[in-house]
């Protein structure tokens, strides 16, 4: 190509990128000659970093535990010595100048490659991963030039086993396609090389076993059966996942038995209907939207699919991004993300957009279901962005990020049954606030007699009586109430934030309506962004967050006194709920309470609260979302029969996120 371009001049160049956009115009594939790296590119495009465990985000990921090891998935089939033998290709450093001894495998079914240190990771340490230009596809061509991310490490290493939170087909589903590829979603990063053939597999009918390939995303978290053959119609099947299966700790799978954590298989069935499934899938909402305008600068691109896709088909080069022509610019770097339980793919570039200029995104029909359906046609829309930072970003945790709980009163515990559960760590601070049910807790990083009635606790205690290996309460806490006012309004209360340009809530106005109420915007539903109380915030019925599409979409709520929720019965009953729509995640909702926050009777909250003084938890309300007291002033919790999970972590619910 390089010799064509020499020759033949402009016109040829022009030409050649008018057969691009006209490619891209008319849903077309890709050209079979310039391939997806354009003009300039023999051999096709270059290989690409497309994903990476822990994830190449900004802010840059934290807490990672110390015994973790760390992968980068590719776009192209790579030439594995070129990536397992050089000691420079797959690189890790903690801190940076610091290089860590560890060994790099590649599984090329999956294109992931694997950096496992040779020890534990130096605890509460930023490190610098590394993919060097020396690693090369099965081409020859290697990467334009190096991927380079980083991530912070926690405390502690990691020993909690992981679980499957998702399978498509769901457990004992009925009329399956008999051309359906089996996926099973787990709630934590896997180790790509012991998700093989032998880990997963698929019996039916009885034990006959079901020949087939599997496949590992790394983005997705997901593991692929693609069965060789049509399965047989009418027929029950039953799916297995095997211990074999762990974590990058190397923590073997906790499946469904009724006794966790003990390590067990995890095992569903489903029965195929009398078909095939022929029908295409479609992309039913953009985000951008197309033709929108004012686009901010940091924004990742998102598309929902009408049903559940094949992650291995959702990649870069599936999924791009260009500035829009004629002719079409060269395809942006980025890596490219699939939310199996929502649907979304999104494509997050490399660096930020331009000022006021046009892009154009694509979806190609590369993508299919797991049919093996692809796109009818390859999905093209425009955006033009504007001058504006993605501003606010997601408040900073640091240190008080694993955490479920904080609390610098202490904490009351009522004996009612069920126990409260706590997924995630709690910090309690200063030694006179350590306490639950006015009793001191133990230097052994639990709640120690708590009066009798400690929480269950899925994490630790940590204290002025048990600092952590990396950080004291003090120093959590302290993270704690920086974040607290990184989403507090400039002018307060308590104390002058950070956080302004926040839409008025209208004084007075409680938020939510009975179920089944018609949508109102500003009522019972809200989009993205920052919203205010210059008085309380209490939330009644249902109040849905709606992402449109963009799974990390951002709400955060101020509220200049308290922040509750309406008491209610317990389900199936009517009561209090937040839900979350179109992408929306827990994760990405936050709560700033200016003086205290009560979740009420039943009421099922979800997003992070941070209150400046006390939370209280009445009889069975659940949060997805951490809950942390005392972000400005003195602040107690208490519980009664209720459940707090961090979002995403390994023992909270499946679909807390």
């Amino acid at each position: 190509m390089d010799k064509f371009e020499s020759s033949c001049g402009f016109l040829t160049k022009f030409i050649a990128w008018l057969l691009v956009a006209l490619a891209a115009g008319c849903g077309g594939g890709q050209d079979s000659i310039l391939g997806s790296g354009g003009i300039g590119n023999p051999g096709g495009a270059a290989p690409t970093v497309t994903a990476t465990v822990p994830s190449a985000t900004t802010p840059i990921v934290t807490g990672v535990a110390i015994n973790s090891k760390i992968t980068a998935t590719f776009s192209k089939d790579m030439a594995p010595a070129t990536i397992n033998s050089p000691a420079t290709a797959f690189t890790l450093a903690c801190p940076a100048g610091a290089p860590v001894a560890g060994t790099v495998a590649y599984v090329a079914a999956s294109r992931v490659a694997t950096f496992s240190p040779t020890g534990n990771l130096p605890a509460s340490t930023t490190c610098t991963a590394t993919i060097a230009t020396s690693a090369q596809d099965t081409t020859g061509r290697a990467l334009a030039t190096a991927f380079v991310w980083r991530f912070t490490t926690g405390a502690t290493a990691d020993a909690t086993r992981p679980r499957v939170a998702l399978t498509v087909p769901a457990a004992n589903a009925l009329g399956v396609a008999t051309n359906t590829q089996i996926i099973a979603t787990f709630n934590e990063a896997m180790d790509p090389a012991t998700i093989t053939g032998t880990t997963f597999t698929l019996t039916g009918p009885g034990t006959t076993a079901i020949t087939g390939v599997v496949t590992y995303a790394v983005g997705a978290r997901t593991a692929t059966f693609t069965p060789t053959a049509t399965l047989a119609a009418g027929t029950l099947f039953t799916a297995t996942i095997t211990t074999g299966a762990t974590d990058l700790a190397g923590n073997a799978l906790a499946g469904n038995q009724a006794a966790l954590p003990a390590a067990s298989n995890f095992v569903w069935n489903f029965t195929t209907g009398a078909g095939t499934d022929t029908t295409p899938p479609t992309i039913t909402l953009l985000n951008p939207t197309n033709l929108a305008t004012g686009v901010c600068l940091e924004k990742r691109v998102n598309a929902t699919f009408s049903e559940a896709m094949v992650p291995q088909t959702i990649t870069t080069t599936t999924f791009t991004l260009q500035l829009s022509g004629p002719p079409l610019g060269p395809l942006l770097g980025g890596t490219v993300a699939y939310d199996v339980q929502n649907n979304v793919a999104t494509f997050t570039p490399t660096s930020a957009l331009a000022v006021n200029t046009n892009y154009t995104a694509t979806v190609t029909t590369g993508a299919q279901d797991l049919a093996g359906n692809a796109l009818a046609s390859n999905r093209v829309w425009t955006f033009t962005t504007g001058n504006q930072s993605c501003l606010p970003l997601p408040p900073a945790l640091g240190l008080a990020a694993p955490f479920a709980i904080a609390a610098n009163a202490g904490v009351t515990n009522t004996p009612t049954v069920p126990i409260t559960t706590i997924n995630g760590n709690v910090v309690l601070d200063p030694v006179t606030g350590a306490t639950c049910n006015a009793v001191q807790i133990n230097a052994a990083g639990g709640f120690g007699l708590c009066g009798g009635s400690p929480p269950v606790i899925n994490g630790q205690v940590i204290s002025p009586l048990f600092p952590d290996a990396g950080a004291t309460s003090g120093a959590i806490i302290n993270d704690l109430q920086a974040a607290f006012l990184s989403i507090t309004p400039p002018a307060g209360p308590p104390a002058a934030g950070s956080l302004g340009g926040a839409t008025p809530i209208p004084a007075g106005t409680t938020l939510g309506e009975p179920t089944g109420s018609a949508l109102v915007q500003g009522d019972n539903l809200f989009a993205p962004g920052v919203y205010q109380s210059l008085t309380s915030i209490l939330i009644t019925g249902d109040l849905t967050l709606d992402a449109q599409g963009d799974p990390n979409a951002l709400f955060i709520f101020q509220s200049s006194s308290t922040v509750g929720t309406a008491a209610g019965a317990a389900s199936p009953a009517p009561h209090t709920r937040i839900l979350l729509i179109n992408g929306a995640k827990a994760s990405n909702v936050w709560w700033q309470a200016g003086t205290s926050a009560t979740l009420g009777l039943f009421s099922e909250f979800q997003g992070n609260l941070l209150a400046s003084e006390s939370i209280t938890m009445v009889t069975g309300a659940t949060s997805c979302g951490r809950l942390l007291a005392g972000g400005f002033a003195a602040g107690a919790f208490v519980f009664d029969s209720n459940v707090v999970s961090v979002p995403g972590n390994v023992n909270a619910p499946p679909t807390c996120n």
